[in-house]
């Protein structure tokens, strides 16, 4: 069984237990290797909610000591999407991004934090629902990333494919 089948359950178990949810991001850096060497952290999770952090290190810094633009779109890629995935079970949905749009605004130059939702309703009309009658559809997540005085520091909107695992002809 590989890691990302074990996430519908880890990701349940994470939402009400401090525990769980440190499990849930060590096994996060297994296997989501690229994000490792960030020191991403899922800070809170609910169903329609999620809150995930990056320190202020050396590995994440750019030419000017701040953070780098590319760890700041790819916290708000992973807040997006891992919000995205906890909502789908990845067993039986594919997610694949298509596309990111990032406007920064402010230099980071402490620990980050970034913030995605998904209401229920949403969820419904945008992807269960189309998906009964279409083989793929797309959705709009949009990231707050802030640092943790509350200076915005930047807005991502990432595009989102999503399509059964079942009509997918290319496999991991």
């Amino acid at each position: 069984m590989n890691g990302f089948a074990l996430l519908p359950k880890l990701t349940a178990r994470a939402k009400t237990s401090p525990g769980w949810l440190r499990l849930l991001n060590l096994l996060l850096g297994r296997i989501i290797p690229f994000n490792r060497p960030h020191g991403f952290v899922i800070e809170e999770l609910r169903d329609n909610y999620l809150r995930t952090t990056a320190p202020y290190r050396r590995s994440n810094h750019n030419h000017l000591r701040g953070i780098h633009a590319c760890a700041i779109a790819t916290i708000a890629e992973f807040s997006g999407g891992y919000l995205l995935l906890s909502r789908l079970d990845p067993r039986k949905y594919r997610l694949i991004m298509s596309r990111i749009e990032v406007d920064y605004v402010y230099q980071a130059k402490d620990r980050i934090v970034s913030e995605s939702d998904l209401p229920e309703e949403r969820l419904q009309r945008e992807i269960i629902e189309p998906l009964q009658e279409q083989e793929a559809v797309t959705i709009r997540m949009e990231s707050r990333i802030s640092d943790v005085q509350g200076n915005r520091i930047a807005t991502a909107v990432t595009i989102w494919q999503v399509k059964g695992w079942d009509l997918v002809r290319t496999r991991i």
